[in-house]
């Protein structure tokens, strides 16, 4: 967070604010390559491009997983090294191949971990020096939180943009505590948190839970046809049903939590900033996404009850005529109960099913 907010000290000055970028290469071609990007312009070429704070970077040989290894699992090594090292972001150079779902890329960037990796094979036999630098260059920017306007702006008036104010926060440390702490995180952080939590794609994280889906289904047709759950829904009433409601998300939302370890902890005062990022774009992304998930439950309940609760019967049960008002509170309760059979879904997810489905890694250009 920046503490002084009416001064900017000057570059070279004490008081100017340092951000440490990690660069993790693998033994042979990767570190190789690496040395050479880092002996040669690279840190003035990022001094340059992202302007707000003295950047420094640190070079670490290191093959951070054992091959065949997926994408998922590069960017947990690479990310606890970068909290064992303090630093601020990392960048991984690998000699294995990458993939976002089944299309191979060559570089992809995860803003929520802070952690970009190059596949060093990928760029070719000819020009690798100059389209690592360019690739380089994009993935620091999509690192700190950058879209496409975000670095058009950038690109026509550095001084004055939201990058270099965010350069400026990640080199700055804090050592507020508790909630404060994570207040000023959160307002000071909040285009960074919305543009994180957008490029997650909350909305396709049931998407990728198949286990959770189907305890959701199989839940939601049980409770659909179950007369005592008319009888509950007709009485409970809105209050009764919005509790079971909320109770249902905040379920699944900590089993999925819990469950795969999303929740991190900071280890030093340097890196509690960008725990809390994490932590809080971690908690908004899976809220929206069960959200959703629950969205979706609710309409095909309605659909369900309208479709396969028979009027005379559902009517005979109740004890009056069944109004529409009455298939949508038994919805309700089915999707409620639905969402908390696909909590009991979501625990026999793998962790990493759960972190490619609450993560979406996005393929990096030069700019």
């Amino acid at each position: 967070m920046d503490s002084s907010a009416g001064h900017t000290p000057e570059p070279g000055s004490p008081d100017e604010p340092v951000v440490v970028l990690g660069v993790v290469a693998a033994p042979g071609q990767a570190i190789g390559l690496a040395r050479k990007l880092v002996e040669a312009d690279l840190t003035d070429h990022i001094q340059t491009t992202f302007p707000g704070a003295r950047w420094q970077l640190e070079l670490l040989e290191a093959g951070v997983v054992q091959p065949p290894a997926g994408d998922a699992e590069i960017v947990d090594a690479t990310r606890d090294l970068l909290l064992e090292h303090e630093w601020d972001l990392v960048l991984c150079l690998t000699d294995l191949p990458l993939h976002v779902g089944k299309r191979p890329v060559v570089a992809h960037a995860n803003a929520v971990h802070g952690v970009a990796v190059l596949s060093v094979p990928a760029l070719g036999a000819t020009g690798v020096r100059q389209r690592a630098r360019g690739i380089i260059t994009g993935l620091v920017g999509q690192l700190l939180g950058a879209d496409a306007d975000d670095l058009r702006e950038h690109q026509k008036s550095p001084a004055r943009s939201a990058l270099r104010h965010r350069v400026r926060q990640l080199g700055t440390d804090v050592d507020e505590a508790g909630t404060a702490f994570t207040a000023r995180v959160l307002t000071g952080n909040l285009r960074l948190l919305t543009g994180m939590v957008r490029a997650n794609r909350p909305w396709r994280l049931a998407l990728g839970l198949s286990r959770a889906l189907t305890g959701a289904i199989a839940a939601g047709v049980f409770a659909l046809v179950t007369a005592d759950i008319w009888l509950l829904a007709d009485t409970f009433g809105g209050i009764r049903l919005t509790g079971v409601a909320l109770g249902s998300i905040i379920a699944i939302t900590a089993t999925l939590i819990i469950g795969a370890d999303l929740w991190e902890r900071g280890s030093s005062r340097q890196t509690r900033e960008q725990v809390a990022l994490f932590n809080i774009v971690t908690v908004i992304t899976v809220v929206l996404g069960v959200a959703a998930f629950y969205a979706a439950l609710f309409v095909l309940s309605a659909i369900g009850a309208l479709c396969l609760v028979v009027p005379q019967v559902f009517g005979a049960t109740l004890d009056h005529p069944a109004g529409f008002t009455d298939y949508l509170e038994v919805a309700w309760l089915t999707c409620s109960l639905a969402t908390v059979g696909g909590a009991l879904g979501a625990g026999l997810e793998t962790d990493e099913a759960v972190r490619d489905a609450a993560y979406t890694q996005h393929p990096a250009e030069p700019i």
